[in-house]
């Protein structure tokens, strides 16, 4: 039974699961899952109420959505109940590639279009649920963007539309020509410039969700616990944890990004069962505003001003 309830990214949607399960690890940049393993975790983390999947054309240099695609073939059933992300506008160099003669970014409407034609193809899906710019695009050009993404929410092979990466100013230019419901950057106890530079404030005065990916700091905090904004900031969640009877240092880091009232959804890269059980359970967590600004000073060293 689901246990976990949707969010909504944005006023006109889509409902999305409030921690979303990356999949940018599943095959062979990281633990290299056959198709009947993919289905079960999807299958398993869809039954507790994570059901949104974030994906990116790219992933295992261009190989991981259509494994995703096999797994999906053995219960096609399962897509009307999960929602699937992906990302294009990065091209990368590979042999799955030969024609990139180099890292490039392209974000015409022929590249948009021909990616997530191509993502369809990959996932066995008819359409999209989201699809974010990867990066942004010094050649980007907003009025021909917002037409292919226009195009493609007729055609009903894209149901809505984001950005990634994007500065504050940057999304701006294509808030204006097109209504986006997500930008996902990089954001967690140990990164925090989403925080001031604009980005989640932005986000508030739109009414649109942020999506944070490496909202755990990333292999640092596991890897260099004598790194010191590292160990400041487990000490401290080390003690909010206890104070919350003991739960995981981890869960404290998602607690720290679920209590902001941007309504931050988390992208969790694992494709470990467990530790999406972990994760889910840090949505029950009710961090203090003490609480917060204790992990907040941690990371930076001092308090504020």
């Amino acid at each position: 039974m689901t246990t976990i309830q949707p969010v909504s990214l944005a006023s006109s949607g889509p409902l999305v699961s409030p921690i979303v399960l990356g999949v940018m690890k599943w095959g062979v940049w990281g633990r290299r899952l056959e198709a009947p393993q993919m289905l079960r975790l999807i299958e398993e983390s869809a039954e507790l109420g994570i059901t949104t999947f974030d994906h990116a054309d790219i992933y295992g240099d261009y190989t991981t959505e259509a494994e995703f695609g096999e797994a999906l073939k053995l219960r096609p059933s399962l897509r009307q109940h999960i929602q699937l992300i992906s990302k294009c506008g990065i091209c990368m160099m590979t042999p799955n590639h030969p024609q990139h003669r180099l890292k490039s970014y392209n974000t015409s409407a022929l590249h948009i279009r021909r990616s997530v034609e191509q993502s369809l193809r990959n996932l066995h899906t008819d359409h999209l649920d989201i699809l974010l710019i990867h990066r942004p695009d010094p050649l980007l050009q907003p009025d021909e963007v917002a037409g292919i993404f226009q195009t493609l929410q007729q055609e009903g092979k894209v149901l809505h539309f984001g950005v990634s990466n994007f500065s504050p100013s940057q999304m701006e230019v294509l808030q204006a020509k097109f209504p986006l419901v997500t930008n996902q950057v990089k954001a967690s106890a140990m990164h925090l410039a989403p925080f001031t530079d604009g980005t989640f404030d932005q986000c508030l005065r739109y009414g649109i969700r942020p999506t944070a990916w490496s909202p755990l700091g990333g292999e640092r905090f596991f890897t260099e616990p004598d790194d010191p904004q590292v160990a400041r900031i487990r000490r401290t969640c080390a003690a909010v944890a206890a104070a919350h009877g003991g739960v995981g240092e981890d869960q404290i880091m998602l607690a720290f990004l679920l209590r902001h009232p941007a309504g931050i959804v988390p992208v969790i890269g694992t494709g470990n069962m467990a530790r999406v059980r972990t994760a889910a359970d840090a949505l029950r967590i009710p961090l203090t505003r003490e609480e917060w600004f204790e992990i907040w000073s941690a990371s930076t060293g001092m308090e504020v001003d």
